[in-house]
């Protein structure tokens, strides 16, 4: 299947639905608002897997497979250990495309923000101090500029596997905002099958 763009229709009322893109792209919010058109429940697939200081829950793959036999659910599509997972029981899955400096931008300002803020994420945590971003290979703003051609090929991989699955490639915002008020607000107007 040929991907799809913002102005595409969709044929169906999409039920499981996976938000891809790079890290600071703004997966989690494009989700949020997704579930909220489409009226069904949105996991946030950090939550199940960042457990106290950072450490990745233990039951973290249980809680994914738990979710992935839901009927209805959105969520991101992270972690190498669940993607094929949630990539087979998907319907539908939304690629936030968007440019490395759009994306080092928002997830630069998103770092600060929660850091000066000391705001509360996952289990208790939040961001470490600024100056890791020296001296930690992996700090998020270092590991968006590193993989942010990652999900596209990823994407790809996930089409020469499942052929059939509608991936709706957003480049910038503006297309999230028109994809959601139109082709997804009218397949939302469609009744749910299950």
């Amino acid at each position: 299947m040929p991907l799809l763009v913002a102005q595409d229709p969709l044929a169906y009322r999409p039920c499981r639905l996976l938000v891809a893109g790079t890290s600071g792209a703004g997966k989690t919010t494009l989700a949020q608002r997704i579930a909220a058109v489409l009226q069904i429940g949105h996991v946030e697939i950090d939550a199940l897997h960042h457990g106290i200081q950072w450490t990745p829950r233990p039951t973290f793959a249980a809680e994914v497979a738990a979710l992935a036999a839901e009927p209805t659910w959105v969520t991101e599509w992270q972690y190498s250990r669940v993607r094929p997972l949630l990539a087979t029981a998907a319907d539908t899955m939304v690629w936030l495309d968007l440019g490395r400096g759009r994306v080092m931008w928002q997830v630069t300002t998103r770092t600060l923000r929660r850091r000066l803020l000391r705001q509360q994420l996952w289990n208790g945590n939040v961001e470490p101090p600024l100056h890791t971003f020296f001296t930690d290979k992996d700090h998020i703003v270092r590991w968006a500029w590193r993989t942010h051609a990652a999900t596209g090929q990823r994407v790809r991989v996930a089409l020469q596997q499942r052929p059939g699955l509608p991936v709706v490639r957003l480049r910038s915002h503006a297309e999230a905002d028109a994809w959601l008020a139109g082709p997804l607000t009218d397949a939302a107007r469609r009744p749910l099958v299950e």
